[in-house]
């Protein structure tokens, strides 16, 4: 099994910070930074867009995305809508 699709759900989240303890690769961690910080700011992510910002391939940031979708605790990541490309919908 690649490191990529990798996730180990041991989920005794730290109450006090709000963190899972859901293991990610870096770059799921980068995909869920990205997400975190602009959520704020933005609902809809499509998976070329960001993979632009990071320096990822949209496919790689697809791949990754269910480990995201399962870790994610500030923000909640939903797949919206596949026209011309993935989109995901961000909620704080």
């Amino acid at each position: 099994m690649s490191a990529t699709s990798t996730v180990e759900s041991t989920d005794t989240g730290d109450t006090a910070t709000g963190e899972s303890t859901i293991d990610l690769t870096d770059k799921q961690h980068r995909i869920l930074a990205y997400l975190r910080e602009h959520a704020a700011e933005q609902t809809y992510f499509k998976s070329r867009l960001i993979a632009e910002e990071l320096g990822l391939s949209a496919k790689e940031v697809g791949a990754n995305m269910s480990a995201i979708v399962d870790a994610a605790v500030e923000v909640d990541v939903e797949k919206w809508g596949y026209s011309s490309g993935t989109t995901w919908m961000v909620t704080r």
